[in-house]
Formats: C-alpha cells, structure tokens, sequence
C-alpha cells in the first residue's frame, strides 16, 4: 500500500457496493432468505446482552443439547446492515448440528469502531455465560466457541481472538475462543483513514486505527482461518496476506482465496454445505477443544487428504466429533452483560 495514493483510489479499492453492479439484489436475497429462517426456524430473538438497545443477539439452537456454538458477526463497514439481515446464516450450520448466535452492534458515527469491538466481547462473554455453558446459566465447565464473521465482522472475529477476556467477565477462561474464521476480513485499518467514503462516518484516527488494526497485534493463542474472494479488490487481498504475514502460518494456518468469488458472494461459500468456507468452519468445530494451533492445521490437513475440503461435495458430518455443549432453547437464561467493560482489552503490539 502507499499511503501517497490519493482517496479516489482508496474509495475504489474499499467501495465495495461500487465494485460489484449486483450487491443490491444480493443484499435483497439476504433480507428475505433471514426473514425465511425467522419464520422457519426456532429462534430466541433479539436477546439483551448489554446495556444499549442496540446489544441485543439472536440465537439459533441445534437440536441437541452438546452443539457447538457458532458466534457470527455480520459486516457493513461498522456503519450499516443488521443482525436481522444475517439470519441466513444460521440453517446450514444448525443442520450440521450447531447453535447459532448473531449478535447485533451500535453503527457508527453514532459508536467509534472501538465500542463496537467492545460490545462484540459484551456479547461473546454473554454467549459464554448463557448458551456455550460457561457459567451456572449453561450448567456446565467452561467451553470454546468458534468466531465466524464477514468484512467488518472478519475484522471484529479477529479482534475478539485478540481479548484479554478476564478484564471483560469475571470468571471466563483466558482464551474461550477455540478459532475464528475471517470471510474478507479488514486486520489493518490505516487505509480506511485515507477512505472518504468511510472515513465519513468512521472518523478514525492514527492512535484509533493502530488500536483497532489486529495485523499489529502479537499473534493468538487460538487460529485463525483467513478467507477473501478472489475476485476482490487489490487491497481485499492484500489485507488477507497480511494477517499471515504478520501473525504466521502457526496462527493462521488457512489463509487462501475463494476463486469466482466477489466481496458479497463470497459469504456464499460459508453458509451453503458444499462451500470450501462452511467445511472449514466445520472442521474447526470438530477440534474443539484443540491442543494449540497444530490440533487445527492437523484437522485441516486431514480434511484435505481425505479429498472433502477441495471437492467442497461431501459434508464432514460423518467425521465430526462435536464436544462444545448448546443448550435447548427454552433452556436460555438471558442476563445481560452489564456495566463498563475496561479498556485494557487487546493483545499486545508487535
């Protein structure tokens, strides 16, 4: 990146509505395919898990008391879009046997991109404690959630890795997160300063940027899986090489483009069976809880020499060995993450 290049040639690099003609139908089959999965499928909506009306979460159970948990995080450049229009998401993965959590955040300019992070970790420490059986609400020990998210959501994924979870909730585990998964993840925010069609509403500065940019954080201690459509833009790419090259292959042991793939349609291959991303999510899944970053690159590899990740046709239901609890949806406890959350939260700096 040179940081000379004007804004015009930011705008185009990161305005993806600009870049793709179809996002608005796109966009369109996202709303009604969520409004579907509201009508088709048990849900708890919109639960509080904070203090602000827009805290609030929605949670799709699996069917079976021991599911996995899948915490989803959804884009719009931290300044549009909603929960509500993600719940699309949520059947295949429910299908597969996991309970599916979106949570909802404050938009900017009204928020900083940093209370956005901060109410992503409200509402991960309220999934520990209600849904992943972390607390006396799940009845259980302390279990591992899988972080998925898309754009903006890929950035707060990679953020929530990177938490310094005891400051948020008295209690949790040092790392409850046991892998994220990135679909066109943002890990460096510098650009998004010289972006004047963000820049608008974000309003971030070079401290707020270094801040919020997870490519100058020390690496965590769970991995993450980095997944950009190939057809994106230079700067798309180049965020998801970063985040490898900053962080290595032992953290991030996928980091790979999805070939025909745009900025939107990308996210088609994390939410249908068939798709390379959905299988990789999968796969994260069944190790947990893993031993370090090697349990998931073995899982990973494994999938691949057995043919299922390539081919992207056979599902991993038959391999998986789910361990992460759910719990039934009349079983949900809602309580609300209250209070100030301390702003000593992120990983230390490279």
């Amino acid at each position: 990146m040179d940081s000379n290049i004007d804004g015009a040639w930011f705008d185009a690099q990161y305005n993806n509505r600009a870049r793709v003609p179809g996002h608005a139908e796109i966009l369109a089959r996202w709303a009604s395919d969520s409004v579907q999965t509201q009508a088709s499928h048990p849900a708890q909506l919109d639960l509080h898990y904070g203090d602000s009306a827009a805290e609030t979460l929605d949670v799709f159970p699996a069917s079976r008391a021991d599911a996995p948990v899948l915490f989803f995080i959804h884009g719009g450049y931290w300044r549009a879009l909603d929960k509500s229009d993600h719940s699309f998401v949520a059947p295949a993965f429910v299908d597969a046997g996991a309970t599916v959590v979106v949570p909802n955040y404050a938009l900017c300019p009204v928020v900083s991109v940093e209370e956005i992070a901060r109410q992503m970790t409200r509402a991960l420490a309220w999934t520990w404690k209600n849904v992943a059986g972390g607390g006396r609400a799940g009845g259980g020990k302390p279990r591992r959630i899988v972080v998925a998210g898309h754009s903006a959501g890929g950035h707060l994924a990679a953020m929530l890795l990177c938490c310094r979870w005891r400051n948020v909730l008295a209690g949790m585990p040092a790392q409850p997160v046991a892998a994220a998964v990135s679909v066109s993840g943002l890990f460096d925010l510098k650009p998004i300063m010289h972006t004047p069609f963000l820049q608008a509403d974000l309003r971030l500065t070079a401290a707020m940027a270094q801040r919020t940019s997870p490519a100058g954080f020390a690496p965590p201690k769970s991995p993450l899986l980095s997944l950009v459509g190939a057809d994106e833009s230079e700067e798309f790419l180049r965020q998801n090489r970063l985040i490898r090259e900053r962080w290595g292959a032992a953290a991030v042991p996928v980091c790979e483009e999805i070939a025909g793939a745009n900025h939107f349609t990308v996210l088609d291959d994390l939410v249908q069976p068939a798709g390379h991303a959905h299988q990789l999510t999968l796969v994260a899944q069944s190790v947990i809880p893993c031993t370090g970053f090697a349990g998931l690159a073995a899982g990973v590899a494994a999938a691949t020499d057995c043919g299922i990740l390539p081919m992207g046709k056979t599902t991993l239901h038959s391999v998986i060995t789910v361990v992460a609890p759910g719990i039934e949806p009349q079983n949900v406890k809602v309580s609300a993450i209250t209070g100030r959350v301390p702003r000593a939260l992120w990983g230390k700096a490279h």
